[in-house]
């Protein structure tokens, strides 16, 4: 059967995406520690903004480990889908903790634009390096990733490296220059810029929660070609939504004229499963009324 060949593909990628989280979270715990003791240790705001987001990416990695490996539940009868979507929490829950976050960063930086204070640049010239190594080995890990969430998570862990490159490229001209707002200047500009994504990743997390219908997905297309089936005179009750941004879900009547045998029934669910079969469409329910069986869930619309 061709349809389990592709089931067991997809648990495949399932469990080294969930290896690759496991291991992005380990190294980021264990680096988000050093970093804060860091950050104090050479005073710097720009290595404790970094250090504030590696650990929202830490706790994000974690429950996004968490959460991965109840996605991969299978359904039961509390959840009759699965638990596709409990991914979406993990985004959503994510999202919020950047955001929040990024708030005590930009107070902080601010503070330090008025109050200047002097950071040790040759102590931040070899954190960035670390930091660099770090993110960029567990970014790396989580680039190819298909699910939301690695997604998600590789972002953050992308802003994180060029964060890094940031404090680098500072570090540097401070070792040679005295100018301390830097610091504060820098911290701001990696904060607003992972803000402007995250709330882009939230529209986009939000989206699918309140079942929009999945950019990949052409409804009007999918309705010409049924429409354009044999007997087949229209169509309404069209649903189209996704679980969590791959696997989606399609309903619809499909309303007939002229079908006198059972034979001729199945012709038409046949030709709409060819015609479904090219989409994304994990499942997918259709109900065909023949004339004399009005339904009742108002054929009008």
């Amino acid at each position: 059967m061709p349809h389990n060949h592709a089931h067991h593909g997809h648990d495949h990628a399932h469990h080294t995406s969930a290896k690759n989280i496991k291991a992005a979270f380990f190294l980021n715990l264990g680096f988000t520690i050093l970093e804060i003791i860091g950050g104090f240790y050479v005073n710097s705001v720009s290595i404790l903004s970094d250090a504030l987001h590696d650990m929202g990416d830490s706790l994000s990695l974690g429950l996004s480990w968490y959460l991965h490996n109840k996605s991969s539940q299978k359904a039961d009868a509390k959840f009759t889908f699965g638990y596709g979507r409990f991914s979406l929490l993990g985004a959503l829950i994510n999202s919020i903790i950047l955001i929040v976050g990024s708030g005590f960063v930009v107070y902080e930086a601010v503070n330090r634009l008025f109050h200047p204070e002097h950071a040790d640049a040759k102590g931040m010239l070899y954190f960035s390096l670390l930091g660099m190594a770090v993110n960029g080995y567990a970014a790396y890990k989580l680039m190819d990733g298909k699910s939301m969430n690695e997604r998600v998570v590789s972002w953050h862990l992308i802003e994180d490296v060029l964060g890094w490159v940031a404090v680098f490229i500072v570090s540097v001209v401070m070792l040679f220059a005295d100018v301390p707002w830097l610091d504060p200047v820098l911290s701001l500009g990696i904060t607003l810029f992972i803000v402007y994504n995250v709330i882009g990743r939230l529209k986009e997390t939000l989206f699918i929660m309140l079942q929009g219908v999945p950019a990949d997905v052409d409804t009007e297309a999918i309705k010409a070609e049924i429409l354009r089936l044999p007997n087949v005179t229209g169509m309404h009750h069209v649903n189209v939504w996704s679980l969590e941004g791959e696997h989606h879900v399609y309903t619809a009547h499909i309303q007939t004229e002229g079908v006198d045998t059972f034979t001729e029934l199945v012709e038409i669910k046949r030709g709409v499963r060819q015609i479904l079969k090219k989409y994304t469409f994990t499942y997918y329910t259709i109900e065909v009324e023949v004339e004399g069986d009005g339904c009742e869930l108002g054929a009008n619309t």
